[in-house]
């Protein structure tokens, strides 16, 4: 007795059907929707997989589309999701796409720990493993973990930030077991049937330390270059943008102006935001505009990479001029002081 077809919501009908074409064709149909429409669609995608011929056949009736005979089952999954982002937008776009999907999906095998008060979390986490209070972090809010981490023992928090920075994704297992765990000791429900993999690295570190207070910080980067002085400096790369410009006060902006050279500038402010180029346009001379709109007129076309490079080197100076004091870096938790 044949199994009788699903009832899909609208986002997966188009979910479906865009799985029912190539690449090409799907793109050229994802192209019409919003980027949020489009994320949703994306992960519906990947939730899907392969969906049973009369549930096929019901949503290609709905939307007046006849099915060939004979014709593949429908694909779905991460490798198909990741390709049709690619083709609509670029690859640098699907990676942001799918990072955000992923960071989304993985936090819902530990989801149940975000009405848990943080510090309680850190009490339930105090004998486990450096490795398995980073795998829990990697699925938290970024402020939520950053107070687990804060709570965490002194001598064990530069083990548990390497460990997180270093990570990859671990087995669908793994996270299950751990979540199952956790959720026995404080006597939760049952934890998902399929977990998402936690997305690990040293970015999820880097959006944990930059939501800690500034000791935790200061503390914790110290300990991480005393270990590993090649991580601690990505992470301390990682820990300012060059969009970050817009948080610093206008005497501190026109000293990072300074050191940076026009043509740099220039290729620094390809596709910046509009706020971005308003704070470095406020904040040089009119000679040094006029000099920017020169090079910028006759840039044209260049690649990702050496925007991100020119961009680079702006963190850099701001770094170093925070190191010699001449310039404050202005942290979230500061932010929010200054607010209150």
């Amino acid at each position: 007795m044949s199994q009788a077809p699903v009832t899909l919501t609208g986002t997966q009908k188009v979910a479906l059907v865009l799985m029912q074409m190539d690449r090409q064709q799907a793109s050229e149909v994802l192209r019409h929707f919003s980027e949020l429409e489009s994320d949703e669609i994306i992960a519906e995608i990947v939730r899907l997989r392969r969906v049973d011929r009369p549930t096929i056949e019901k949503v290609l009736a709905e939307v007046h589309r006849a099915i060939r005979s004979g014709a593949p089952a429908a694909r779905g999954g991460k490798d198909f999701a990741a390709s049709l982002l690619q083709d609509t937008f670029g690859a640098e776009q699907a990676d942001v796409v799918m990072g955000r999907l992923a960071s989304s999906m993985a936090g819902k095998s530990f989801e149940f720990l975000e009405s848990v008060d943080p510090q309680q979390v850190a009490v339930l986490l105090y004998e486990e493993l450096p490795q398995t209070v980073a795998l829990v972090l990697a699925h938290l809010k970024p402020d939520v973990a950053s107070v687990v981490l804060s709570g965490v023992d002194a001598s064990r928090r530069t083990d548990v930030a390497t460990c997180l920075a270093t990570m990859g994704p671990p087995s669908p297992d793994a996270v299950r077991v751990v979540s199952e765990v956790l959720k026995s000791r404080m006597g939760a429900s049952a934890a998902p049937s399929e977990p998402a993999a936690a997305v690990g690295g040293v970015q999820p570190l880097v959006d944990i330390i930059n939501r800690s207070s500034v000791t935790v910080e200061k503390e914790l980067l110290e300990q991480l270059a005393d270990r590993d002085e090649q991580l601690a400096e990505e992470v301390r790369a990682r820990m300012l943008t060059f969009a970050d410009l817009v948080r610093f006060d206008r005497r501190d902006v026109q000293q990072i102006m300074r050191g940076i050279d026009p043509p740099v500038l220039a290729l620094a402010l390809k596709g910046a935001p509009e706020q971005v180029e308003k704070v470095i346009r406020d904040n040089v001379s009119e000679r040094t505009k006029g000099i920017l709109d020169s090079e910028m007129e006759t840039l044209g076309a260049v690649r990702m990479s050496q925007v991100e490079e020119a961009r680079a080197d702006v963190v850099r100076q701001i770094r170093e001029l925070e190191n010699a004091g001449t310039i404050t870096v202005q942290r979230l938790e500061e932010e929010d002081a200054l607010v209150r």
